[in-house]
């Protein structure tokens, strides 16, 4: 974990609920993490773990989804409390010191307005320019992303192009104010292969062009390795294993950790080994946690495991897991063929 001196985004102590006629789902538990300067995180786990809820908080975007960001919990940006700030003062932030790619470029673009009027509509927002002025500057974004023939596309809507050149034009939107954090939720879902690794290789140039922090959000492990700093992975909406990209990648000690990586097919490919799917559910958000969240799903799992919840276990400076297999009293467990590392202490 990043210094506090060299952090520019601190979350701490994060908890997030939405109210439902059900009850009150607990999405975001207790969460915790920095991002440093120039810095990329990726915040990874499977569909419903609590990932893009955690980077919409940072943001501040769940007011009307329904979500209340708790009591007690705190992020601060460049030394300043988020949580603190009116709506006002907040717009002064978002779209300009913190940005963020949105899932789906289908929805999240208008579709009733050109690209170039939803670029020039983020840069006339915060700077009070000529619009011929900011009709340039959106079409040298566009030519920074890669869009051929970008004048045609300022005057074209949405649905006039490609998955990919609408991913493309949602980075435009998130860089047009070069924000210190850029927030990247699922950017490359429903993209073909090739797209996905023109769109990261594009991501990477760009940040280091910026000198961006990137905060990834994905459930893909397998567009982490070479793009991120450090990883944090999620679970049932608290983090159950973070550490650098190395120590994730080549000494993983959490069991969900080693499954999200099993299930990568060129990972299993290189090991010969079968491709891994993980069984069951995860828990019911509605309910308090009593037991290791994973414990059900967990083929080690053990007596211990649906009595209590771990506590972190600190194994370096930067790499930490939280689980039963860990405390000295625990048989020592080989991770699956493929994967390195043992997860006992």
């Amino acid at each position: 974990m990043a210094s506090q001196s060299q952090s520019l985004l601190q979350v701490r102590d994060l908890n997030v609920s939405f109210q439902t006629y059900a009850g009150q789902v607990k999405a975001v538990r207790g969460v915790s993490f920095d991002v440093g300067v120039q810095e990329t995180l990726a915040i990874v786990g499977e569909s419903g773990c609590g990932k893009t809820v955690t980077s919409k908080a940072v943001m501040r975007l769940l007011d009307r989804s329904g979500g209340k960001i708790k009591e007690g919990s705190q992020i601060l940006f460049q030394g300043q409390d988020l949580l603190a700030l009116r709506k006002k003062e907040l717009n002064q932030i978002r779209g300009n010191k913190i940005s963020m790619i949105f899932q789906d470029s289908m929805t999240s673009l208008n579709p009733t307005m050109t690209v170039g009027k939803q670029i020039m509509e983020n840069i006339l927002t915060h700077k009070k320019i000529p619009k011929a002025e900011a009709r340039q500057w959106a079409k040298e974004l566009l030519e920074l992303v890669e869009i051929p023939n970008p004048e045609m596309r300022l005057k074209q809507y949405p649905h006039q192009l490609s998955g990919g050149m609408r991913q493309r034009v949602m980075i435009a939107i998130a860089l047009a104010l070069t924000p210190a954090l850029l927030i990247a939720d699922e950017p490359t879902t429903a993209l073909d292969v090739t797209i996905q690794a023109q769109l990261m290789d594009l991501l990477a140039s760009l940040k280091e062009r910026f000198h961006m922090s990137v905060i990834l959000v994905t459930h893909d492990l397998g567009i982490v390795a070479d793009f991120a700093d450090k990883v944090q992975v999620m679970y049932a909406g608290t983090i159950v294993e973070r550490g650098s990209v190395e120590e994730i990648f080549d000494n993983p000690r959490h069991p969900y950790t080693w499954a999200l990586l099993s299930s990568i097919p060129g990972r299993a490919q290189a090991s010969k080994s079968k491709l891994y799917s993980l069984q069951g559910a995860p828990p019911d958000l509605l309910l308090d946690l009593q037991q290791c969240p994973f414990a059900p799903r967990c083929r080690y799992c053990m007596p211990v495991c649906k009595k209590a919840i771990p506590s972190q276990t600190q194994l370096s400076e930067s790499h930490a897991a939280a689980c039963w297999l860990l405390h000295p009293m625990a048989p020592a467990v080989q991770a699956p063929a493929g994967i390195g590392g043992t997860a006992h202490a």
